[in-house]
């Protein structure tokens, strides 16, 4: 479930903010008392990719919390100034270490309840060389058939690891999309 409404104070201003319907809109926006600015609250973006070689894919265990221990593709929230696929590359490289020639778009996940939308892209290891990061505790080439699946950390990351082998089986990688309710 979402958190309750967090902005308290204006960020244009520093006055109070409270949530009201403004006269030319349908939902409820943080308004400053003062200098009447909306602030609007929108999803974030998880970017990431789906990194393979030859038949496997690429996992990390995670040194974080959330679900601290469990394995899941290397991904992280997009940063302001770069693309979602600059974004997912970049998360590669900091959780994994690994070295990648991006590809296509392969999955759009809306998950409504944490205010997500995850995108996942496809991304061909130039090698199996790999340097995880601090949130990595370990970074790990799987078969389809030794993939801990009971050890994913999060269901956008099992749907993705999910439609990659039906894809891969078919020789037809497509673009893959869904809600996550």
């Amino acid at each position: 479930m979402l958190p309750e409404r967090s902005i308290r104070h204006c960020r244009a201003c520093g006055s109070p903010a409270a949530y009201i319907v403004p006269a030319d809109d349908s939902r409820p926006r943080a308004v400053c008392s003062q200098c009447h600015t909306v602030h609007y609250e929108n999803p974030l973006n998880v970017v990431g990719t789906v990194p393979f070689w030859q038949d496997q894919v690429l996992l990390c265990r995670r040194a974080i919390e959330p679900r601290y221990g469990l394995w899941t593709l290397p991904a992280g929230f997009m940063e302001l100034g770069e693309t979602t696929a600059q974004g997912a590359e970049r998360e590669t490289d900091e959780e994994a270490g690994a070295q990648i020639e991006m590809q296509g778009l392969f999955t759009v996940l809306s998950v409504p309840r944490v205010g997500q939308v995850h995108l996942f892209y496809l991304a061909r290891m130039r090698d199996t060389s790999l340097n995880p990061g601090p949130e990595t505790l370990e970074a790990k080439l799987f078969r389809e058939d030794e993939i801990p699946w009971d050890e994913i950390a999060f269901r956008t990351v099992r749907d993705t690891l999910l439609h990659f082998f039906e894809d891969r089986k078919t020789g037809r990688f497509e673009v893959h999309t869904g809600d996550i309710l």
